[in-house]
């Protein structure tokens, strides 16, 4: 059966990509050459993607394979996240603990409760949702704390100077920094099938699925990446406290520039 969309219709959708470089160039935005590149590397990774998918999932594949590549995602996640964040030490380490923790948490409920079957059309998907959107709010949790913790350096170096721990000084600043990364999350939740349709439940009914069904599946999605940002978020802000102050209790992030 041939799919919903054929190999002519994804040229076609080019245009569109025209028309976002053309209303760059028309309002002198300078984002043409961004734009074009992005659209390009979006086609290179998903081209590729689609290729180690269709060998993974080729009858007789172990499962191991499929958590092989989670496992690949989560370290090429991680090193996003460091590379992003290059000035905080150890963060590459940290967030690749936070997905995994994440990942036991959220895939542990989903197959637990035979939500999904345990296998590859399933753990490979599944996982990139998870880490992707974990990855994305790591990345506004790390540069919230980072930011904070430098703007306010007076402030939490008086607290400490009067005694306080690190974990008491630096708790109002985590404590808004979680809730920054965690809000776009929590109004998405909110918002769907009002504001918008998501890409999973259109997907899935432009397949041919019946709405209802889509329904469900996109309900499992959203609770999934609501449930792994908060788990991810929550590992990296305990973290961060420890990588940016000293056992005795000193703020060692490096002052800006």
């Amino acid at each position: 059966m041939e799919g919903p969309v054929q190999l002519l219709g994804v040229v076609a959708s080019g245009i569109l990509v025209m028309v976002a470089v053309g209303l760059s160039a028309w309002a002198g935005l300078g984002l043409e050459r961004s734009l074009l590149a992005s659209a390009l590397r979006a086609l290179v990774q998903l081209a590729l993607l689609g290729l180690v998918l269709t060998a993974m999932l080729a009858p007789g594949q172990p499962l191991a394979l499929s958590w092989l590549w989670v496992g690949v995602m989560i370290l090429f996640a991680a090193w996003t996240v460091h590379r992003r964040v290059p000035d905080v030490p150890g963060l590459g380490l940290l967030s690749a603990g936070a997905f995994i923790a994440a990942a036991v948490v959220t895939l542990g409920v989903l197959f637990g409760a035979a939500v999904f079957p345990v296998n590859s059309t399933t753990v490979v998907p599944l996982a990139g949702l998870m880490i992707g959107n974990s990855m994305t709010a790591t990345v506004l949790l790390t540069r919230r704390v980072t930011a904070e913790l430098r703007e306010k350096r007076l402030e939490i170096e008086a607290r400490l100077s009067l005694g306080q721990p690190s974990s008491q000084a630096a708790a109002p600043y985590l404590r808004e920094s979680l809730r920054t990364a965690l809000i776009p999350q929590i109004e998405t939740t909110k918002a769907v099938g009002i504001v918008f349709l998501p890409g999973a439940m259109v997907g899935l009914m432009l397949a041919g699925v019946a709405p209802i069904e889509a329904v469900q599946a996109q309900l499992v999605v959203m609770y999934l990446v609501l449930g792994s940002v908060a788990v991810t978020t929550s590992v990296i802000a305990l973290g961060l406290r420890r990588i940016l102050f000293t056992p005795s209790h000193q703020l060692r992030l490096p002052r800006e520039g």
